[in-house]
């Protein structure tokens, strides 16, 4: 399994911070290095300078005024002491190796120079000489570099901070359109028209402007598909009813009963093909603001009036809701009788847990569909039932008009199996 992560913005981001955090470590390391040989060079001419005048200075006050002297030469790295020192080995630190040469090059050529090492976890060494009226004196030397200012580790951790957000930021104005774009690309649905705004970067809008296109074209299509479907639908309906006229006149009375019948097939398969080619287009009907308990338990009385099984028990609350009532009927007609037809009866139920939408259930005891075709039933023309037959299997429009009849509500339309058997059709609609 690879760790490298899977969304764009993250891998972005780590790019780009890893170029940025690597060019300044790259930066802050020659800027420390120079700063280091200059410190260096400054801590060394200092030394030279400053040794030489000091020991010159002793060298030339009376004994008895010397140590006066030593806090007022006193630096604060090195000090003087009136004394032979500390004895030990020969300093072998580098850079105990520069302060030596230092040294040798200010005082070898006058005084003879010893130098011992201090034991300790820095380096710290002494330098013994010996004055012109024979006194010894020992530098006692710790060369360090001057010490980094307390506040430049905090600048580096918010330069980092502000690389990381900076880097962020830069990378989110990026990713941002993508996602807008694949959202939009999800959310696609031929019966809504809903544009992605064509807003950001010219290579932004030119991807929104295309995506819209492609949308128009869509839909451009599908309405070509259904105003042919409906022109054929409509001019058959003359032919069927002169040919149901003249089948009334025939002779025998066998073959009029089966033709009457067919031709009966044929106006069912003609009429839902109208509809469904009605359905594909923008709904003309004003929304309207009702309460869904109220309205949901007059269509279930109404089929209970003509002796069907519809079971819904109406609740208490008020749950209002804008929609358009027609088309909504026309969903729940569609699912009722569905219901009806292969399960005997239909119960109905509301979830209204959610504050933003609402989910209407019909449940129904028949034997359900394969779970392989749930979502190819919402098709049109698809049928589960394959015999052709138009009592049981249904001209294969039903749900394909009800599909499309929801989205125009801005809901969905869903189909699962429930576990006791039968088929559970939610229908998600917004409250607004």
């Amino acid at each position: 399994m690879t760790l490298w992560p899977r969304s764009l913005l993250a891998r972005l981001l780590i790019v780009v911070l890893l170029g940025l955090l690597l060019a300044n470590a790259l930066s802050l390391t020659l800027v420390m290095a120079e700063r280091m040989r200059s410190a260096r060079t400054v801590m060394l001419g200092n030394l030279e300078y400053d040794v030489a005048t000091s020991v010159a200075i002793l060298d030339r006050l009376p004994a008895s005024e010397r140590t006066a002297w030593l806090s007022r030469l006193e630096r604060g790295n090195y000090r003087y002491i009136l004394g032979p020192g500390e004895p030990g080995s020969p300093p072998q630190d580098k850079r105990s190796q520069d302060a030596i040469r230092t040294l040798k090059a200010t005082l070898a050529a006058r005084y003879p120079l010893a130098f011992t090492a201090v034991p300790g976890p820095v380096s710290h060494i002494q330098a013994h000489l010996t004055l012109s009226d024979g006194a010894p004196l020992t530098i006692d030397l710790i060369p360090r570099m001057p010490p980094v200012a307390s506040w430049l580790p905090v600048v580096l951790v918010l330069q980092l901070l502000l690389l990381a957000v900076c880097s962020w930021f830069a990378v989110r104005q990026v990713v941002r359109p993508l996602s807008q774009f694949t959202r939009a690309v999800d959310s696609l649905d031929p019966a809504a028209h809903t544009p992605m705004t064509e807003a950001g970067p010219v290579e932004v809008q030119r991807a929104a402007h295309a995506f819209n296109a492609m949308q128009s074209r869509i839909q451009s299509y599908l309405r070509e598909r259904a105003q042919i479907l409906a022109s054929i639908s409509h001019d058959l309906q003359t032919p069927i009813t002169r040919m149901k006229l003249r089948i009334e006149m025939a002779e025998q009375p066998e073959l009029r009963d089966k033709l009457l019948n067919d031709l009966d097939n044929m106006s069912r398969l003609v009429r839902e093909g109208i509809a469904y080619a009605r359905s594909s287009e923008s709904l003309e009907e004003t929304s309207l603001k009702l309460e869904l308990n109220a309205w949901v338990n007059s269509i279930a009385s109404d089929y209970q009036d003509i002796g069907k099984k519809v079971q819904f028990q109406a609740k208490d609350n008020r749950l209002p809701i804008v929609t358009r009532p027609q088309a909504l009927r026309r969903v729940l007609t569609n699912m009722l009788d569905n219901a009806l037809k292969f399960g005997d009866y239909a119960v109905i139920e509301i979830d209204d847990a959610n504050a933003e939408r609402v989910v209407i259930h019909i449940l129904d005891g028949g034997p359900g569909i394969p779970d392989a075709e749930l979502e190819a039933v919402l098709q049109p023309f698809y049928r589960v039932e394959t015999s052709r037959n138009r009592d049981t299997g249904g001209t294969g429009l039903g749900l394909a008009i009800a599909a499309q009849l929801t989205a125009q509500l801005d809901g969905k339309l869903h189909l699962s199996n429930r576990t006791e058997g039968g088929l559970d059709v939610s229908i998600t609609l917004p409250r607004r």
